[in-house]
């Protein structure tokens, strides 16, 4: 089965787009995430029947069944979690809150190593909730 990793991002008009780097030419958008994610199943349908109109089969990811992983990129994530304020997260994790802001606003992208780090951090935030009783 193939992995088909999507991700997510704000759009510049405000709502969520999807696209995804396995798959030429899928994308999709919606004004909240879960439009944005039917739209990007849809394509991905639309992509594998166009493929057997020109070849004759359908593409190998879609003949061995697919699973979609849903992922953010930063912009996407303060999109889908409004409450979280990317400037006080970023002092919570060590950052510097100008470049997460820059994130948040698709100025700037992180770097693979970036992510990493952010990514860890965020894990660590999400281990000390986890043990939060109320």
């Amino acid at each position: 089965m193939k992995k088909i990793q999507a991700i997510i991002e704000k759009a510049d008009d405000g709502g969520i787009s999807i696209y995804s780097e396995d798959v030429n030419g899928a994308y999709g958008f919606g004004l909240t995430e879960q439009e944005a994610k039917e739209d990007f199943i849809s394509v991905l349908e639309e992509q594998a029947e166009y493929y057997k109109e020109k070849h004759g089969e359908f593409p190998s990811w879609y003949k061995a069944g697919y699973s979609v992983e849903y992922v953010y990129d930063l912009s996407g994530f303060f999109e889908a979690f409004p409450f979280i304020n990317a400037s006080k997260f970023a002092k919570e994790i060590g950052m510097n809150e100008s470049v997460m802001r820059k994130y948040k606003g698709k100025i700037i992208t992180a770097s693979e190593k970036q992510r990493a780090i952010i990514q860890s951090k965020y894990n660590e935030i999400l281990k000390r909730m986890a043990n939060v009783k109320f």
